[in-house]
């Protein structure tokens, strides 16, 4: 069998961890080859090894049968590697056409030609059907099309073999189903990807081919065709998962939040929230099902204290919380779990042991008369380190050295912890695997037994409607919809996110 790529016994370690332990991984020209394993399993880590990041303890690469070292990505994206990173590595105040030559500028008399550049980029753009406009800045451009910049400067740079470190996870959607298109044009073109992701319905749906790693060891590799997601979650985490959340009836108590009226602009001061009203109770899960763009931002950083209402009242527990500042907020009650956790959920920086008591570390016994005490602060951490299975090497790790999963089981445990009455879960699951996502959807419905709010807000119907005991949908900054999940299904809320009004009353 001839290989484009072939890591062979592939050793990886750190300083108090293994990362990768004897992993093979073999990707066939013009295959999906899938990449699968939990949180901290070392995936990422083995594709940094393979586009040259780390230099592996043991083992070898071949790329087309021929033995080669990788000692930096330059190297790599000579062999035709290219890698799309899960948080993406792009400059904002640029172009997307500035951020794809950097490095690989063309010159014509000495001087950057730009436009021939641009024009380069967006024959590739319109070639492979990613719809980027090559002069756009970064910043003002979505997630979905700073991906496809990625892509982009992968394709710009001659790759012929493309790593995508969980593609999907910031991805709504709609642009989920476009980057499965994307993908099928790739390949196509002969082009060949692994892809590193914790989703096994995208598995499923696109790759040829799934190779299992457990705790840093190479489990095998399956034909997709000839295997089960039951079967992949199981190879996975070396246990039986369950894709059905196990929970009673909710038994709603008192209203703990109430929002009437309110309206709240973006940062472009145009009106994302326009007169939503909405209620959670205790002891119940309310899901927010929307599009992404709805105003689901704009509501929860209100809530939190995180942006200004224009108008309207937030009340938790019958006083008004509308416009306190964050911490004001959170000790009124609320705990959060924010959509972006590198933005709003961590200090990365910081160690793990520090981030899991950003929000108690003024308080008695972790700080007395403004010194910490990390002797307390650091017994705290390794409880909740311990309890939510954080993995990291120490509690002293900083935290941007985790992976996404532990960054947020890490937030989970910080957030759950304190049982606040209303908790705010915004994308909790977003990049986590399947056991983990299993764990996290207990601990909501262990918090909402103990009598407590949860306002979910996940982009995922699945989750949505096997986690909520109702769901209020959002479209175009109001609740159009309040549903019963045993009552309704994906494709009426479908219909209802786009807009449609087919079923149901404002809440």
């Amino acid at each position: 069998m001839n290989y484009v790529i072939e890591m062979l016994h592939i050793r990886k370690e750190f300083p108090g961890v293994v990362a990768n332990d004897d992993v093979t991984i073999q990707l066939k020209h013009g295959e999906i080859h899938a990449l699968l394993g939990e949180n901290g399993a070392g995936k990422s880590t083995l594709m940094n090894v393979l586009f040259g990041l780390y230099q592996p303890e043991q083992g070898e690469i071949r790329v087309k049968g021929k033995k080669v070292s990788i000692t930096d990505p330059n190297i790599a994206n000579d062999l035709g590697i290219g890698m799309v990173h899960q948080h993406f590595m792009l400059v904002e105040p640029f172009t997307v056409t500035q951020n794809i030559i950097l490095g690989s500028e063309p010159t014509s008399k000495g001087r950057i030609n730009l436009k021939q550049a641009e024009q380069e980029v967006q024959e590739l753009s319109d070639r492979y059907g990613l719809r980027v406009d090559a002069t756009a800045k970064i910043s003002d451009i979505s997630v979905g099309m700073q991906q496809r910049a990625e892509i982009l400067k992968t394709l710009y740079r001659g790759a012929e073999v493309l790593i995508f470190d969980e593609p999907t996870a910031v991805l709504t959607p709609q642009e989920i189903s476009e980057l499965m298109e994307i993908f099928k044009t790739l390949i196509a073109e002969g082009k060949s990807i692994i892809l590193i992701t914790h989703k096994l319905k995208e598995i499923m749906e696109i790759c040829d081919r799934c190779t299992v790693i457990r705790k840093g060891k190479g489990i095998g590799t399956v034909n997709v065709a000839d295997t089960t997601t039951t079967e992949l979650a199981s190879l996975m985490v070396g246990r039986d998962i369950s894709f059905q959340t196990n929970k009673q009836p909710a038994n709603p108590k008192q209203t703990i939040l109430e929002i009437h009226n309110l309206f709240v602009k973006d940062s472009r001061k145009v009106d994302m929230v326009k007169g939503l009203n909405l209620t959670v109770r205790a002891g119940e899960i309310v899901g927010i099902a929307g599009i992404d763009g709805n105003g689901q931002s704009e509501l929860i950083e209100a809530i939190t204290g995180l942006r200004k209402a224009n108008a309207g009242n937030i009340l938790l527990n019958e006083k008004s919380i509308t416009n306190l500042s964050p911490r004001k907020v959170t000790e009124s009650g609320i705990g959060h779990i924010p959509q972006d956790r590198h933005k709003f959920g961590l200090v990365l920086d910081y160690s793990i042991g520090e981030n899991l008591v950003l929000q108690t570390y003024y308080k008695r016994p972790y700080s007395r008369y403004k010194v910490l005490n990390y002797q307390q602060i650091f017994q705290k951490a390794e409880q909740l380190i311990n309890e939510y299975d954080v993995r990291t090497p120490s509690i002293h790790t900083k935290a941007r050295a985790l992976s996404g999963g532990n960054q947020q089981k890490a937030i989970i445990a910080r957030e759950v912890d304190r049982s606040p009455d209303l908790l705010i879960a915004a994308q909790p699951t977003r990049g986590l695997d399947v056991g983990a996502i299993e764990f996290i959807h207990k601990k909501l419905i262990e918090e909402r037994d103990k009598g407590k709010a949860i306002l979910l807000v996940s982009f995922e119907l699945d989750e949505i409607l096997d986690v909520s005991d109702r769901i209020a949908v959002i479209y175009d900054g109001k609740i159009v919809a309040d549903l019963k999940p045993e009552e309704t299904n994906e494709q009426e809320l479908g219909l209802l996110m786009a807009g449609s009004e087919k079923v149901g009353e404002e809440s």
